[in-house]
């Protein structure tokens, strides 16, 4: 195979696997559908962490009172709890980046910009849940902060099969492309050797 070179640096920033999206005792529809992306999401990890790229795990931390919970979204991910941290079932390491986040984009108040221009990050691959919120609005917040982006279809999930699909298919041909594509891991993989 002939080597490919590439005029980008990647971050892969994973999204909100967090204990509480995990805890079968609350009964959300998302939850077989993200068990299903760990292996995946762990496969890319092992890539990145060979490549020295950075890793971030992007996760919920709310306060009870917080906006989101005015509507249907019962409090969850709060901050400082365990329910906020990283499944277990992930390869989270110490030199890994975890920054918890307050919104839905891990952009959003956070200063994950700057974190990741120090790095001379230029793309930016966006995996973990919800495909159709937070990994989304944070794929666009690294396109407005004028990063390449990509969503991981496999290794992202929403709450249900068809909602995934339908998003990840809305943005598969967009006018942006190049700068914002949908890839499957083994492409981004292919991509970096």
């Amino acid at each position: 195979m002939t080597s490919k070179v590439i005029n980008y640096r990647p971050a892969l920033i994973i999204i909100d696997m967090v204990k509480d999206n995990f805890d079968e005792r609350r009964n959300l529809p998302i939850t077989p559908f993200a068990r299903k992306i760990i292996s995946p999401i762990n496969s890319l990890i092992r890539v990145f962490r060979e490549r020295k790229f950075p890793i971030v795990f992007a996760t919920d931390a709310f306060h009870n009172g917080h906006f989101f919970f005015s509507g249907r979204m019962k409090p969850h991910s709060l901050a400082g709890t365990a329910g906020a941290e990283v499944v277990e079932e992930l390869d989270r390491r110490e030199e890994d980046y975890w920054m918890p986040k307050s919104s839905m984009s891990a952009f959003f108040k956070t200063g994950l910009e700057g974190w990741l221009r120090d790095r001379h990050v230029t793309l930016c691959a966006v995996c973990g849940i919800a495909t159709n919120f937070c990994v989304l609005t944070s794929a666009f917040d690294a396109l407005a902060s004028d990063f390449r982006a990509v969503l991981v279809e496999d290794c992202s999930a929403a709450a249900s099969e068809k909602i995934h699909a339908a998003t990840c298919e809305v943005y598969r041909k967009n006018p942006l492309h190049p700068l914002l594509r949908v890839m499957a891991s083994d492409e981004i993989i292919d991509e970096l050797k």
